[in-house]
This record gives C-alpha cells, structure tokens and sequence, in this order.
C-alpha cells in the first residue's frame, strides 16, 4: 500500500499516526517529540502533569506551569506538530486550552466528555480542534452544536473503539457487545456523520480511528476501510523515549490476556486496566477512604469514591505498583520488548506499506 500522508488544517505529516494522550504523565514531551521526529503527530496529555502535593494549594497554577513546561521541552526537541489532549471533563480545561493555545499548540483534541464549548475557548481558526467520540451520534451532536452555536465545524475526528485503554466512552451493556461495536461498524457510522458537515464547509474532515490498533496491518484496514489515520498510544508505553518507571513498562510486559480488566473509574467512566497489587487490594476493599483537597476532574463523586484515580495513575508513573494504577488497551498483553519511537514507527511503516492495495 502506498501510504497516504494525514492532514490535519495545514500541517500534514507523512505517516497517518497519532501518539494518543496517556494521562498522568505517561504522554510526556519526550515521547511526543520522539513521534513527531518519525513523521507522525506526538501527543502530551495535559492531566495530571503537576506534582501532587504541590497541586494541592494550588491546582490551576500548577497544572498550568507543568503544561507549559512540557510543551516547551517539547518544542526543544522537535519541529514537528505537537497535540495536546485535554479531557473535558477536567475542573480547569478552559485555562489548559488556552494555555495550549498560547504557547503555540495548533491540535487541541479533547475526550472524555462532548466537548460541546471547545470552539467558545479556542478563537483562533488556525487551532485545529478534534473532539473524540465513540459513535457516530457521539459525532453529529458535536457538529451539529459546533456548527449552529459557532459557526465552525471540526478539524478532525478521533473515534475511539471499545478495545482503547484508559476511560472509554461505552456503556456495559455495549462492552458486552464488542463486535457490535467495533471499528469497522463504528467507522462508517462517524464517516457518514462527517460528510454533510465535510460538503458544507468544502472540505476534508478526516477521521482517526484507534483503539486496539496494534500493527501497520491494522492501520492499513483502516485506512482502506475511510479513515485518513490511526491513533495509537498503548504500544507507545513500552517505548524507551516513554517516561513511565520501569515497573510501570513491566507491567504489561508481564500483563497475560486474563490480567487485561474493564474497571469503574471515581470519574464515572467504564477503564480497562491491567490487574495489579492495586486492583486485588480495590476488589478486596483494603484501601484507605480517600480526601480530596482539590477536585481536578468535575464528575469525580468524591464522597463515594473507593480511590483517587489522579493519585492512583501519578502512582504508577512512579513504578508504585501497590498503588499504582495502571491503564492500557486491550492488546498490552502482545507487547514484549521495549523498543525505541524510531524502530517502533518504522514496524508500523513497513506493516502499511506491505499490506496490498
């Protein structure tokens, strides 16, 4: 197959891959630029990038300084596009947008909620914004919104499948259903969404798909089956320009099929995890009742919730596997080695393109 490059707006890159944001500092600059230097569009995941006992006193600042902080080691190592994810359902998105904004980040892409105000944060049109959904409805209702209350429409589309790691935009009743809801049904669903705000505007609208995409023969089907790139970002973990701890990377080194488990996140969400230490002591009810001295993510029940999910993944990024949480997607247990961005990028090149037209 000949590889189609992506365009994003203006900036086009000649590998239709996308790093996904891995909150809580597993999407870090040094990942991100690593990506971007190999011809596709790295991604610094914007929560959780503040030191815990810092954010404390103060939340907004903190997380604002480490964005900005990241973004800009970022730009030190790469002249190539940079993304910054920012979950919408954080306490303090707005500022992170357009802290993302000021400091030259052209792609916001924005999950874990209906980003339904992104437009009323960002007024420059030469910031591309790409919400994430999880179903063609999920696609409509953020265009049409977009459209009738800004006058904008998307720049890009990531579609997000069931077998993604982190938080998932599924219900259970559809994670029991993973064949209904698979890429390749979900994917022409949001194409067919995309397209009458694609022949409004006059232009290209392309969808990403990911979750579960492992090989460049998963990226070729996809790319053959309409999408104009791939997201991946679970086999990005295992990587050494990755600065998750070392336990951190061994865990789904060790991680077998069975181990891979969807849980119920403090945020409201469905999340696939990989079950460690810290899951058994969860199921087993021994954790300590948690306080919350600042409320970083605005749909945390925290009178009812068994654990922090921010401490918990910060945990892990330190390789504390007693209480560390640890997402992924569904494939982790097909990872073996830790390989570096430039070799990892070059298997998923050589996948595309032996795959047949």
């Amino acid at each position: 197959m000949k590889i189609p490059p992506l365009q994003i707006g203006t900036i086009t890159v000649p590998l239709p891959i996308i790093q996904g944001g891995m909150g809580v500092r597993v999407s870090l600059a040094g990942l991100a630029a690593a990506v971007a230097n190999e011809g596709g569009i790295g991604t610094i995941a914007s929560v959780g990038l503040g030191d815990v006992e810092d954010s404390k006193h103060d939340f907004d600042r903190v997380s604002r300084e480490a964005l900005v902080f990241e973004i800009q080691r970022a730009r030190k190592l790469t002249d190539g596009p940079i993304a910054v994810n920012i979950m919408g359902v954080l306490s303090n998105a707005k500022d992170l947008v357009q802290t993302s904004v000021r400091e030259g980040i052209r792609i916001i892409v924005s999950g874990a909620s209906l980003p339904l105000k992104l437009p009323e944060m960002v007024n420059d049109d030469s910031v591309y914004l790409v919400p994430i959904v999880s179903s063609g409805r999920a696609a409509d209702i953020i265009l049409k919104t977009w459209d009738k209350r800004y006058g904008r429409t998307a720049d890009a589309v990531v579609l997000e499948g069931p077998l993604a790691g982190g938080h998932l935009g599924f219900s259970a009743e559809e994670m029991g259903d993973l064949e209904g809801h698979a890429l390749s049904v979900l994917l022409p669903k949001v194409l067919a969404a995309v397209k009458p705000y694609e022949d409004k505007w006059g232009r290209k609208i392309p969808v990403i798909a990911g979750g579960g995409v492992f090989t460049g023969e998963d990226i070729a089907r996809l790319l053959q089956a309409g999408a104009s790139g791939a997201q991946l970002a679970t086999r990005f973990v295992c990587t050494h320009e990755c600065e998750v701890a070392r336990e951190f990377k061994q865990t789904y080194l060790d991680a077998k099929e069975e181990d891979i488990v969807i849980i119920k996140s403090p945020v409201g969400l469905l999340g696939r995890a990989i079950r460690n230490p810290f899951l058994k002591n969860l199921e087993n009810d021994t954790l300590e009742k948690i306080s919350c001295p600042y409320k970083c993510l605005a749909t945390c029940d925290v009178a009812h919730a068994r654990y922090c999910i921010a401490l918990a993944l910060s945990n892990a990024y330190r390789g504390d596997m007693e209480k560390g949480l640890v997402f992924c997607g569904q494939n982790a247990h097909r990872i073996h080695e830790i390989v570096s961005v430039k070799e990892l990028m070059a298997e998923l090149k050589a996948g595309i393109e032996a795959y047949p037209d």
